[in-house]
């Protein structure tokens, strides 16, 4: 099968480019996708960055490349979760950049209720917050991988909308083990960009398989 090129419309800025990252995430990719082309808001971009994946991912997303403009799909050489979303983030043409993790997903309302928020609020440039945690509800923490903290605690990168001018400018995520979210989240605040939270729960957080992002520590075999 052609591996399908990642095209753009130079003329077209949509209000959202959503970064999904995946690696080995075939059988979960499905669900991911259908909660975003089912949201009511439909002015973004959705960029799949595919990080060397050896399964049949390609295959079953073609469809969904295929059928709408607004997916795009790009392929890398393996090299890791906080490096694929800077892939997604370059890539981007929207105002706002989201991400959509491929074992979670959106809730009906997510983008509708988001762009409501940052049209009312024009002056924010980082908007956070707002999930529903469907399974364990600890992970461990960044500082000490041998304690286990609530999620109440922490940020979540899903829940991310941010400025694509100011994620440029941060040049993306940094390739540490674990808590590259958290991290990311530190160097917003010390911007003193405005943000702002939300607590309207949309972003529907898959914890019950073994290998979610946050059960396992940052390495090359792990899925996401």
């Amino acid at each position: 099968m052609t591996v399908p090129t990642l095209q753009y419309n130079q003329s077209w800025e949509p209000f959202f480019s959503i970064i999904l990252t995946t690696y080995n995430r075939a059988s979960l990719l499905k669900r991911a996708l259908d909660s975003l082309i089912a949201q009511d808001e439909s002015d973004w971009e959705a960029i799949i960055v595919d990080d060397g994946s050896t399964d049949n991912t390609v295959m079953q997303i073609s469809s969904y490349i295929e059928n709408d403009r607004r997916i795009k799909y790009t392929f890398q050489k393996n090299a890791g979760y906080s490096l694929s979303k800077n892939t997604g983030i370059f890539l981007s043409r929207g105002k706002f950049i989201t991400f959509l993790d491929s074992d979670d997903e959106y809730l009906p309302g997510h983008l509708e209720s988001r762009k409501a928020f940052l049209m009312n609020n024009p002056d924010t440039q980082f908007l956070y917050g707002g999930i529903k945690v469907t399974g364990n509800q600890f992970v461990p923490d960044r500082n000490n991988y041998n304690k286990l903290i609530s999620l109440n605690e922490c940020v979540i990168g899903g829940t991310f909308f941010i400025s694509r001018l100011l994620a440029v400018s941060l040049n993306g995520f940094n390739d540490i083990p674990m808590g590259s979210d958290a991290e990311f989240f530190e160097r917003v605040n010390k911007t003193q960009a405005v943000m702002r939270e939300t607590l309207t729960p949309t972003y529907l957080y898959h914890r019950e398989d073994e290998n979610s992002l946050t059960n396992i520590l940052m390495s090359k075999d792990f899925l996401y």
